[in-house]
């Protein structure tokens, strides 16, 4: 298991899906949230993924796919 903390950006028309269910439910990442600011018009959260390498790739990449922004993080920061 490994465990690696990102950052979604989501642009306004993905606020509403429940995208950090799905990636939990969908890839069998455990998503454990650290920080966050959502309003119905913009957001963002600092969460921690835990799963496999493969499967926290393979969610990562399909958040990706949707539109929204993924950034490294490191504690609650973001890098880069």
């Amino acid at each position: 298991m490994s465990k690696r903390r990102v950052m979604f950006t989501f642009p306004p028309e993905r606020i509403e899906e429940p995208v950090i269910y799905l990636l939990g439910h969908q890839f069998g990442v455990v998503t454990n949230i650290r920080r966050a600011d959502v309003t119905e018009n913009k957001g963002w959260v600092v969460l921690e993924l835990e799963g496999t390498d493969e499967n926290i790739d393979r969610g990562i990449a399909w958040v990706a796919a949707k539109g929204i922004r993924v950034d490294s993080a490191s504690g609650d920061a973001v890098e880069g």
